[in-house]
């Protein structure tokens, strides 16, 4: 195997086929870290605000990191803008079940068909988050 050529049969690629973290853009750190702490169960004193615009979620599996996104569009009067359509998944056991406890918690839901396994939400700066049953 030919490893100074990368584009030679059979070479490997150094980067991983695994995601470290998933970044949200959020417009308020400490808001948004409170509405995902509650969406999610976790407490937020487990969630420390690090350098003023990043909040790393203790997740199970592939990590989730609120930020403010100073360099790429954060700093603009309008933040950054929000994921638009889902990048990834929560998941579920019990999707009635979620979909109850979101519609409780006063959760904007975006799309919901009772015939499918999942509905997908927003948070308050309007990145759409999809959640899936297991």
């Amino acid at each position: 195997m030919d490893r100074s050529n990368p584009n030679a049969p059979g070479s490997t690629s150094p980067i991983q086929n695994k995601i470290g973290s998933v970044f949200v853009p959020v417009k308020n750190i400490e808001h948004a870290r409170d509405w995902y702490c509650q969406l999610l169960g976790i407490d937020s004193n487990e969630c420390e605000i690090l350098n003023g615009h990043l909040c790393p979620l203790p997740m199970q599996g592939t990590g989730i990191i609120l930020d403010t996104m100073p360099m790429w569009g954060g700093k603009e009067p309008s933040g950054a803008p929000p994921i638009a359509t889902p990048a990834f998944m929560l998941l579920t056991k019990d999707l009635e079940a979620s979909l109850s406890y979101a519609r409780a918690k006063g959760v904007s839901i975006m799309t919901v068909n009772e015939q499918d396994p999942w509905f997908v939400i927003k948070d308050p700066d309007g990145n759409a988050l999809m959640v899936c049953r297991e």
